[in-house]
């Protein structure tokens, strides 16, 4: 099985480190993963996959970073690696926790400008061990994605009490316009599609293990292919 190395890059978070630990500890982790699929989609050519990730809040935002390795993903124009960079602020209203964010996807190692940005907004309500939430992301029309990209998403999570163990679901959709059909299928395979994830996590201490099990309804012979169901192994360490 190949492996995927995800090296994650921090670049504007390390600048104020000192004042970041003030108002809050740096968190840290690293991921080895059988597959780096999102939304239903490999973003590994549906090869084994490693990442690193960081996250700090400060001055009431919450910022984090995470590199993941794409292993020359035709998704992705060949890209070797991704950096998702994300600002972030959360809110509590009510039973509700609202967040909204900025998100970035830079690509190295890609044929062609693959970067492209979007923006997010999300609700969850937690209830003892149990939570719900619900979300939109949407890019907006940009010609690295062929025009414009908009995800709704739903998920659920449940601790099991007394014991490590933790289940979580969730369900999404996305669509949107397309101008470059070619570049549009990165995101979104043959237009509009319903994705889904059934998942399990074991955590003790610093070490999560989960299983997923993730599918979508695009048809086979999608571009960038590896968007049919499988079943996902996961290890991360935090620190």
């Amino acid at each position: 099985m190949a492996i995927r190395v995800t090296i994650l890059a921090v670049p504007a978070l390390m600048a104020g480190v000192a004042t970041a630990q003030a108002q809050g500890m740096p968190s840290f982790g690293v991921e080895a993963t059988t597959d780096e699929v999102r939304r239903g989609l490999s973003w590994s050519e549906g090869k084994a996959s490693a990442s690193a990730d960081a996250a700090v809040s400060l001055a009431g935002f919450d910022l984090s970073a995470r590199m993941a390795a794409t292993r020359g993903a035709a998704r992705h124009l060949g890209a070797d690696a991704v950096a998702d960079l994300t600002l972030a602020r959360r809110w509590t209203i009510g039973l509700f926790d609202v967040s909204a964010l900025v998100s970035g996807h830079l690509f190295a190692g890609a044929a062609d400008a693959a970067h492209y940005a979007e923006l997010g907004l999300g609700a969850s309500y937690a209830l003892g061990p149990a939570r719900i939430g619900a979300g939109a992301r949407y890019a907006p029309r940009q010609s690295a994605i062929g025009g414009d990209n908009l995800n709704f998403h739903g998920d659920a999570a449940l601790g099991i009490p007394a014991t490590p163990f933790s289940l979580s679901a969730s369900l999404g959709h996305s669509r949107g316009s397309v101008r470059d059909p070619a570049r549009a299928a990165r995101l979104r395979p043959h237009g509009a599609y319903t994705d889904w994830r059934i998942g399990a996590d074991y955590a003790r201490g610093p070490l999560l293990v989960g299983l997923d099990y993730t599918g979508t309804d695009v048809k086979d012979g999608a571009p960038g292919g590896h968007a049919g169901d499988r079943v996902i192994g996961r290890v991360r360490l935090s620190f």
